[in-house]
């Protein structure tokens, strides 16, 4: 296996360049069990984020993220958007995404309770990489279906198309891949 060596807050990792399709090679970034990544990360996010009165994220990547964010800014509570509604949800709103990392269409669901707290608030949404930007859309629906204003869009990395964006608040750019491991131009 290929490896795509980076520094991300400061820090160094190998990141395994995996197959999206024959002609398409991501790196894969993964946060789950990083605790000097995640923190790092969070720490250079929040230093660059604007003026928020709450944060969203997408199930499961970035949860350890955010969770990080909410933490190091008092324990403030965030919104999660859950690839399946569960039993506690109430009021439930929904938006429908297809991402580069997922083989089908999802559907993320928000708790109404949560939708009610974002009503004529200050949003920020959060993701460890924007590829594709369907995911974000998802979310953006939620936030505005909810009432909420979107303030601001952070992620560790851009990836693609993302790095072109100027909506985007990211950390470091993510190349994509050819099939030899060789850079896309």
């Amino acid at each position: 296996m290929e490896y795509y060596n980076m520094t991300i807050a400061g820090l160094r990792r190998a990141l395994p360049i995996c197959r999206v399709t024959d002609d398409l090679y991501i790196a894969g970034f993964v946060i789950f069990g990083d605790p000097e990544l995640t923190t790092a990360c969070a720490k250079e996010l929040l230093g660059k984020a604007p003026e928020f009165d709450y944060m969203i994220t997408a199930e499961a990547k970035g949860i350890p993220l955010i969770h990080e964010m909410a933490r190091l800014k008092d324990n403030q509570k965030y919104m999660l958007a859950r690839k399946g509604p569960k039993l506690y949800m109430r009021d439930i709103i929904s938006s429908s995404v297809k991402s580069i990392t997922t083989a089908k269409e999802q559907t993320l669901y928000l708790d109404g309770n949560d939708a009610e707290l974002m009503k004529g608030k200050k949003i920020l949404i959060i993701d460890d990489v924007i590829s594709t930007g369907e995911s974000l859309y998802a979310l953006e629906a939620l936030v505005k279906r909810a009432g909420g204003t979107i303030v601001g869009r952070m992620a560790i990395l851009a990836e693609g198309d993302a790095t072109l964006r100027n909506d985007i608040i990211y950390l470091e750019k993510l190349p994509l891949f050819n099939a030899d491991g060789s850079i896309k131009e």
